[in-house]
């Protein structure tokens, strides 16, 4: 199995590249994110690979990093994702921002990959929930907060105001995180308004 290639950009198609090792010319398929951040042909670059085979035949996928390859396993664990599913969510979000959607149950974050609707998107975040907080950057106690509320479990007061401050505009996320930073500083027992009012004053920073 190849794990990784280093050679020359030979060319470019739509969705792969031809990577020059030696003189051989491997066809690469790549994410957007991953062909934007390439160099021009003719110059050196380094792929780590993911190899597919079939019986009719043998596929290679690349990453810039090994990270970026480990998500691209992961996505394919979700019922109805497949290579080209996974290779278009990671040319929509890059591996950390992926990490921290699936972290704080931000379904809208991944939807906006071209060809996800909201249900594989509910899908991806359900099923890699458990999975996505070893990689994310986000405050553990936003992603708890967060998946309480997902799940409901969230106390009415703090629900009430993550709900209040949707309503105003802000994204779930961004609510999850002010209201997480509010109900710390404020206490358990804090009421719906004050966890508003401090959540606002979060966001103003």
């Amino acid at each position: 199995m190849i794990g990784k290639l280093k050679g020359l950009i030979d060319a470019y198609g739509e969705d792969f590249v031809i990577l020059d090792v030696g003189g051989v010319g491997y066809q690469v398929h790549c994410s957007t994110r991953t062909l934007q951040h390439l160099p021009s042909p003719g110059e050196a670059a380094v792929l780590s690979i993911e190899t597919y085979v079939r019986e009719d035949q043998i596929k290679l996928f690349g990453f810039r990093t090994d990270q970026e390859r480990e998500w691209f396993r992961l996505l394919q664990t979700v019922q109805g994702v497949g290579a080209k599913v996974a290779l278009a969510v990671l040319g929509t979000l890059a591996p950390s921002d992926l990490a921290n959607a699936i972290a704080l149950r931000d379904k809208a974050a991944v939807a906006r990959t071209p060809g996800v609707g909201p249900k594989v998107a509910e899908r991806i975040v359900t099923e890699l929930k458990d999975k996505a907080p070893a990689f994310a950057n986000v405050d553990p106690a936003v992603v708890h907060l967060a998946g309480a509320v997902d799940d409901q479990r969230a106390p009415r007061p703090v629900a009430d105001a993550i709900s209040a401050l949707v309503n105003l505009g802000y994204g779930q996320p961004q609510a999850a995180a002010a209201i997480a930073s509010a109900a710390r500083s404020a206490g358990e027992s804090a009421e719906t308004a004050q966890l508003i009012r401090l959540g606002l004053k979060e966001l103003s920073k």
